[in-house]
């Protein structure tokens, strides 16, 4: 029995070249601190060698699938309990902070105790403007940065996921786990914050990030969706209703 797979698309397949990703902010607020996602390539390596890990295809392929998100802030933080044993964020800048704490607190939470894995592992959330948006079934993982170098390792891991863009476009955020709360959280602005992998039909079609207009459409269809996470416990259930009602495009590139 034949069982290879044929990983070759002919010219008149409309899904012949590269999956076509967009991404976009979801407020212009702010927007010049959120550097745009990088592709990640190490291109400054040694290539002189043909048998160098910078010229190996499969090192290639797999570097050309992930996207990075940068941090866009300074932020160090630590964790502490008060008199009453109540959990919250210090912020261990001060008033040197590059981040006002008015609005830090803006920007990061501490999830509450309740919803915690562990009663141990304190959970924190960055908000984050970015949004991933697709015409074709894409899914998108976020996950940590394992392939940049950090001298002093975060205290804990990611709080990754994966869903389908094309019909649950949603603001990103880095949600993390804290593993040793006894230890800082120190982040730099422009270090990796999170990688974002692209997933379409099939294995052979690269992925190309453009750039997205913030259009009526998408707009109105990001509100039909918005909030329900806080209403049902199973939103996955909710992507047929949605697919529903989604416009037939929603992806525009911005000009």
């Amino acid at each position: 029995m034949d069982i290879s797979i044929n990983l070759t698309r002919g010219p008149e397949d409309p899904k012949a070249g590269p999956i076509t990703v967009g991404w976009f902010r979801t407020t212009d607020k702010g927007g010049v601190l959120y550097d745009p996602p990088e592709r990640v390539m190490f291109r400054q390596t040694n290539r002189a060698h043909a048998k160098s890990a910078a010229r190996c295809p499969a090192v290639i392929q797999m570097e050309s699938r992930y996207f990075m998100v940068k941090c866009p802030f300074d932020i160090h933080i630590g964790f502490g309990r008060d008199d009453k044993g109540k959990p919250h964020l210090i912020n261990r800048a001060g008033i040197a902070s590059a981040v006002r704490g008015s609005k830090l607190g803006e920007v990061l939470t501490l999830v509450s105790e309740v919803e915690w894995r562990y009663p141990d592992r304190p959970t924190i959330q960055l908000s984050l403007p970015y949004c991933f948006i697709a015409d074709e079934v894409v899914y998108l993982t976020q996950l940590g940065c394992f392939a940049h170098y950090r001298p002093d390792p975060l205290p804990g891991t990611i709080f990754g996921g994966r869903f389908p863009v094309n019909v649950w476009p949603r603001p990103l955020m880095w949600a993390f786990e804290w593993h040793e709360p006894q230890k800082d959280i120190v982040l730099k602005r422009g270090e990796p914050l999170f990688y974002c992998q692209f997933e379409g039909d099939g294995p052979d079609r690269p992925v190309q990030l453009v750039e997205a207009e913030r259009t009526p459409e998408l707009t109105a269809y990001m509100d039909h969706i918005s909030g329900a996470v806080n209403y049902v416990n199973q939103t996955f259930a909710l992507f047929k209703a949605a697919e529903e009602v989604r416009p037939k495009v929603l992806l525009t590139p911005k000009k």
